[in-house]
């Protein structure tokens, strides 16, 4: 009889526990974060890989920074398609996506001449189709709980709501630096 009442405390204890996990992150993921306002024009980002983030700059002023999702090997440049790896250098976005199977997404100039030498010496093709995205579409309920693990191919991940709001203020040409 005494195991038994123990069974059921370890058991409500345990869903007690479940539910109050699963409200915490409820709560985390649906609480709402500072946006850009609507007028903001993005003129340059500058990522940095080891801290996850992207910022946005207009003339100089950091607008905003981003906690982002990174390629499943985040540590070193990419060297070439299906290392899973986010590249390193400067590139511009280059394209805008509003139909994308990732939300929305910008382009980003991956590779450039020297990015093709690398992979060429390697004797493999440097790949491309690098972007800054959203979730896949019909999993934006995932919100910001995807900031907590590396997940892309080699993208850089951005919840739904941010990615609307770097859509609407990075023009394409606008330079993106990618750091370590």
């Amino acid at each position: 009889m005494k195991r038994q009442k123990k069974r059921k405390i370890v058991l409500k204890t345990v869903i007690a526990l479940f539910i109050l996990i699963a409200l915490g992150l409820w709560g985390y993921n649906s609480y709402p974060e500072p946006a850009l306002s609507n007028n903001a024009k993005v003129d340059k980002l500058v990522v940095y890989k080891s801290k996850r983030s992207l910022l946005a700059y207009s003339d100089g002023r950091l607008l905003k920074t981003y906690r982002i999702s990174l390629g499943r090997q985040p540590i070193g440049a990419k060297q070439f398609e299906g290392d899973l790896k986010t590249p390193e250098g400067l590139y511009t976005i280059n394209d805008k996506n509003q139909y994308s199977d990732y939300h929305k997404n910008l382009g980003v100039s991956y590779p450039n001449q020297a990015d093709i030498a690398q992979a060429k010496a390697l004797g493999k093709a440097a790949g491309g189709d690098i972007k800054i995205h959203g979730l896949r579409n019909g999993m934006g309920f995932i919100g910001k709980l995807q900031r907590h693990m590396d997940w892309t191919l080699g993208c850089m991940a951005l919840t739904n709501s941010e990615i609307d709001e770097l859509f609407k203020a990075v023009p394409i040409g606008t330079p993106i630096e990618i750091k370590p």
